[in-house]
Parts: structure tokens; sequence; C-alpha cells
């Protein structure tokens, strides 16, 4: 993969952390709406649902750390 790649699954990444964890937390407290695909943590009791969220945002910046570490190995072998 070259830069492009790894920068488009950065991006990718970055979104559904966000949407899964604050995002999903965000509907849960300020809003009505009931869960649903879009906010999967949502659909857990209340005291899991934030543990969810807060994990799979975690993750997300745990994989975004791996890419670019892996983006720099790789781009740093090409120069």
């Amino acid at each position: 993969m070259d830069d492009g790649w790894y920068r488009l699954a950065m991006t990718f990444t970055l979104i559904a952390g966000v949407w899964e964890g604050p995002i999903a937390i965000i509907f849960r407290v300020f809003t009505d709406k009931g869960p649903n695909v879009m906010v999967a943590a949502n659909y857990l009791s209340a005291p899991w649902c934030y543990v969810i969220a807060v994990a799979a945002a975690v993750v997300a910046f745990a994989v975004i750390a791996l890419l670019e570490t892996r983006r720099k190995q790789v781009m740093s072998t090409v120069e």
C-alpha cells in the first residue's frame, strides 16, 4: 500500500471511531432518538453503552496509531 491508502484507512477508522464513540454518547444523552445501526452501542443498557462507546473510540485511535506507524515505516523504505 502506498501513502494514500494508509491515509484513506485512517480517515475511515477515524470516522467510525468518532461516530461509534462520542457521537453515540451524544445521541444517548442529548436526544430522544432510539438506537439504530449507526449508533450500535446504544442498543445496550445504560452503563454498558458508555463503556462500549469509549472502547470503540479507544480501539479506533489505536488502529490509527498502528496505521500511522506502519505508513511511516513504508514511506521510509520507499525514499
